[in-house]
């Protein structure tokens, strides 16, 4: 038995992550702005689950958190799941100032606080798992998306050293990129930009909420990306990179190929920029 502690949990794959932790027999911190939106899952096994207020945003509302869990569960928590976050659609030029660094104290800045967090107990018991939810839109960069995907590539970005610096002292890091799953995520936990420029209307437009149709109907089913996270961080090797869904896999390999064959097509000029020997 491990304790889990996992951001966002009211709704979406958070929730459906929690569920699968605590039906596997962990103990879960499960944690939410609005705390009233996970007590159920803290009544359906009181031994096991502790419902917590987390604001990621929020210093004290962090340490907090990890303080509850320490004092509940007699340790600190042996995996952190980051999974905290929103979407958020605009042309580059529509976006909002304050609306766009609201995105980055959520999803970046809030995911290295949680990570400073628990380090100090992981690092004291050499043991530990950090799981850090991205997006395939790292990948694709669709328009539109242009805040929320760079907002997940620092999150990729920092992962990648975290895990170099961790890997010694016995805790594994891995980023997760799913698909699209069916979640609120392209429905009530999307926002978008206020200001809308008609020059985008065919590009970045066409993926506003009053004309998407994604909504209600993601190929991706939450409870088993849930069984699939627990799958990996159980795992002898915990992958560095982990895909959720047949199409983040396409995607992933859709983009990998195009980019294979630009570096090919450009290599030579790629090659010429060393000093003359």
């Amino acid at each position: 038995m491990s304790t889990w502690l996992i951001t966002g949990c009211s709704t979406g794959l958070g929730r459906a992550l929690a569920e699968a932790v605590i039906g596997a027999g962990h103990n879960a911190v499960v944690t939410a702005r609005d705390v009233t939106k996970v007590a159920d899952l803290a009544d359906a096994a009181p031994e096991r689950v502790l419902a917590a207020a987390l604001d990621v945003t929020r210093p004290e509302q962090i340490r907090d958190a990890v303080q509850q869990a320490e004092d509940r569960f007699g340790g600190g928590p042996d995996v952190l799941v980051n999974n905290a976050g929103y979407g958020y659609r605009a042309a580059v030029e529509e976006g909002d100032d304050d609306d766009v660094r609201t995105l980055f104290e959520t999803h970046f800045f809030g995911t290295v606080a949680m990570i400073k967090a628990v380090l100090p107990g992981m690092r004291a018991r050499r043991s530990g798992a950090i799981v850090n939810i991205s997006s395939i839109g790292v990948q694709l960069t669709p328009v539109g998306s242009g805040y929320y995907s760079a907002a997940k590539a620092a999150i990729e970005g920092i992962s990648g050293a975290l895990r170099g610096e961790l890997a010694p002292l016995g805790i594994s890091v891995t980023v997760v990129e799913p698909g699209a799953f069916r979640t609120d995520f392209a429905g009530r936990s999307l926002a978008q930009s206020s200001s809308v420029i008609d020059d985008y209307a065919a590009t970045a437009g066409q993926r506003r909420k009053e004309n998407d149709t994604m909504h209600g109907n993601q190929p991706g089913d939450p409870a088993k990306a849930g069984a699939a996270i627990i799958a990996a961080v159980e795992s002898t090797e915990p992958p560095a990179f982990l895909l959720l869904g047949p199409d983040a896999l396409a995607a992933y390999r859709y983009v990998a190929d195009a980019r294979a064959k630009e570096i090919a097509n450009w290599e030579q000029l790629s090659a010429s920029t060393n000093f003359d020997t």
